[in-house]
């Protein structure tokens, strides 16, 4: 009878292992781990029960010689691309990196004007933007808002300038093979619509400098089965009691996720295949906006009343609303939707001659219902971030470094 129960669970085992798919990875590395281990005071709760909340973290040290070259050496816990999570707003840096790709491939400035149309009854258009200083829409002025303050309606037109098709055909070629942007966020259109993009123009002095026509992608970006998760959802205020279908979600495993951000901070130290046709003032304003508090700037200048130093700051600071110090920058895209939590950040402490990466999600929906505002992001998910990201930096702060690195590429001006 063992033998035979035995036998029956690696037979579901297997079964189970078939169902992922061949690209999951698995980190068996333990050294996260066994940081955690260390404050039980800070992650006890999530230590002893890891699949309830789904977490998955990597985090990359990162040690300069004495030509400020830099080396890197990743540690993972749970990190396993078979284990879906829903990437919420992160999937807006890669837009904001394509996007200017794709200015500089047709040679426009990012502060030229961009007017959207609307030739389908879901699309809107869009011939001003009253939140930018001259009144105008851009995709200089997109990303900004994208960075500064995760806008949806940014995103939004970026993938339709970008394209469905050319945004996934543009990362899978740049290696990024297993992320799927197959919709604009904040938006019930559904995935059909999500197709087809609107037609957009650049115009300059008054004249058009550039036309691209409505798209339809017809190569459709289809994840490898069914992705079903929780207990219930809320539809026209009624509970279905029924898993939810994230099966024509966006996609962006966390492997994926801080890879982009080396390719972006560091991409001199990723094959060229991996990088971005970007300028070196397109990262200083991605650096600068990545990072920058929304009450540094003028435009929008609603973002100085609106919106507290730990907006958008989850890693280390847990989105708190107090005022945070200058000289430790978070240059991150983080995301919060359906009860997942996610961060992805380049970390400096410009005074003590700090840096590091680190990539983590966690799952913050207790009764598993999914739709119903009632997530678990200020009891879970917030502390769980903000004590991740001090973990670590303590950890960067007792750990010995041979030189001190030389951050002046990421130190910006922070006007406007």
């Amino acid at each position: 009878m063992r033998f035979f129960r035995n036998y029956k669970l690696l037979f579901l085992l297997s079964l189970q292992l078939a169902a992922l798919p061949i690209h999951a990875q698995y980190y068996a590395d333990n050294f996260i781990e066994k940081l955690l281990k260390k404050h039980p005071e800070r992650f006890s709760a999530i230590l002893q029960n890891p699949d309830k909340y789904k977490v998955q973290v990597l985090y990359t040290k990162i040690d300069r010689n004495k030509n400020n070259v830099p080396h890197f050496t990743t540690h993972g816990y749970r990190v396993n691309s078979g284990e879906y999570f829903y990437p919420a707003s992160t999937v807006k840096l890669p837009a904001v990196a394509l996007a200017f790709e794709k200015l500089n491939k047709l040679g426009i400035n990012k502060y030229t004007p961009m007017f959207t149309d609307a030739v389908r009854p879901e699309q809107t258009a869009v011939t001003a933007d009253t939140s930018s200083e001259d009144s105008l829409p851009s995709v200089a002025h997109y990303a900004k808002k994208i960075l500064l303050a995760s806008d949806n309606d940014a995103f939004n037109r970026l993938y339709e300038f970008i394209g469905q098709r050319e945004f996934n055909d543009s990362l899978h070629k740049k290696g990024f093979k297993e992320s799927r942007i197959v919709h604009r966020l904040e938006s019930p259109i559904g995935a059909e619509n999500n197709r087809y993009t609107n037609p957009v123009r650049f115009e300059k002095d008054g004249k058009i400098v550039f036309e691209q026509p409505a798209k339809y992608n017809e190569e459709e970006f289809k994840a490898p089965g069914p992705i079903l998760l929780g207990n219930g959802y809320l539809k026209d205020g009624a509970l279905v009691n029924e898993p939810f279908d994230f099966t024509q979600k966006n996609f962006f495993p966390l492997e994926e996720q801080h890879r982009l951000l080396k390719t972006l901070f560091f991409p001199d130290q990723v094959p060229a295949s991996q990088r971005f046709n970007l300028t070196e003032e397109d990262y200083r304003f991605m650096y600068q906006y990545m990072s920058q508090f929304p009450v540094e700037t003028s435009f929008p200048a609603s973002y100085t009343d609106d919106y507290y130093d730990g907006y958008v700051k989850f890693l280390l600071f847990g989105a708190t609303k107090t005022r945070l110090p200058r000289h430790i920058r978070l240059f991150n895209k983080c995301g919060d939707a359906y009860g997942f939590l996610l961060d992805n950040a380049y970390i400096a402490d410009f005074e003590k001659g700090i840096e590091f990466m680190v990539t983590a999600v966690i799952y913050c929906n207790e009764d598993g219902v999914f739709n119903d505002d009632k997530y678990d992001y200020d009891t879970v998910g917030f502390p769980f971030m903000a004590n991740l990201g001090k973990t670590l930096f303590e950890y960067e702060l007792s750990r010995k470094h041979t030189n001190r690195p030389e951050l002046g590429r990421f130190e910006v001006e922070y006007d406007k």
